[in-house]
């Protein structure tokens, strides 16, 4: 999603939320819905999120009980795809590649902008502050590269970051890996996306 479809893509996502059926999306996501008040809260990146239904309007927790507006349109659009698809499937822990989801040739060159440049650019040489971070947004390391994590950013959206640290012949470089699940319950142009807003909260985290 280029910055200039945002707009298009939030009302589109608006449209579709509104026709599915709460508590189904509820019970596939893995999230808590309130039926009396018409609201979803939904875990993302270590922050909780009321989403209303059927408007879709979206708060953030500001602490102490204390729910704000002005989400940023990119968590918004997220957050009512991750509740309109989102299948009955479970998260299997087994890795795929962006290139193996549906289309992810596709969308390639802005995954890679998005999420491996970043990735690199900001942890190569701060791997101890990748799993930091990653640990506070409730993640785990993993055995792959010379340094990975594991981050769950939606119930059913874990993310793995890898990195390889480079010597004197290779510099570093890094990977995104997906569950074999995640295109039952997001687009791949979510997946585009997605990698980066963890990575930008996670920079924010480790302070660099």
């Amino acid at each position: 999603m280029a910055l200039i479809n945002l707009k298009p893509a939030h009302d589109k996502a608006l449209e579709e939320f509104a026709l599915a059926v709460p508590e189904g999306m509820a019970n596939n996501a893995l999230v808590d819905f309130d039926r009396s008040g018409g609201v979803f809260t939904v875990p993302l990146l270590g922050n909780n999120y009321r989403v209303y239904y059927p408007g879709g309007e979206v708060e953030y927790c500001a602490g102490e009980g204390e729910w704000k507006e002005g989400v940023k349109i990119e968590y918004k659009i997220v957050l009512l795809h991750y509740l309109t698809y989102c299948s009955p499937r479970v998260v299997e822990n087994t890795k795929v590649s962006f290139k193996e989801l549906p289309s992810g040739s596709i969308y390639i060159g802005p995954f890679t902008n998005r999420a491996i440049k970043p990735l690199v650019a900001i942890f190569a040489n701060e791997t101890e502050k990748l799993v930091e971070s990653a640990m506070r947004l409730g993640g785990w390391k993993e055995n792959i590269g010379d340094v990975s994590v594991t981050v769950p950013v939606l119930p059913k959206i874990p993310i793995t970051f890898v990195l390889w640290e480079g010597d004197d012949e290779f510099p570093p470089s890094g990977n995104v890996l997906f569950d074999v699940s995640a295109h039952s319950h997001l687009y791949t142009e979510d997946y585009a996306l997605l990698p980066g807003l963890t990575l930008w909260e996670m920079k924010r985290i480790a302070q660099i």
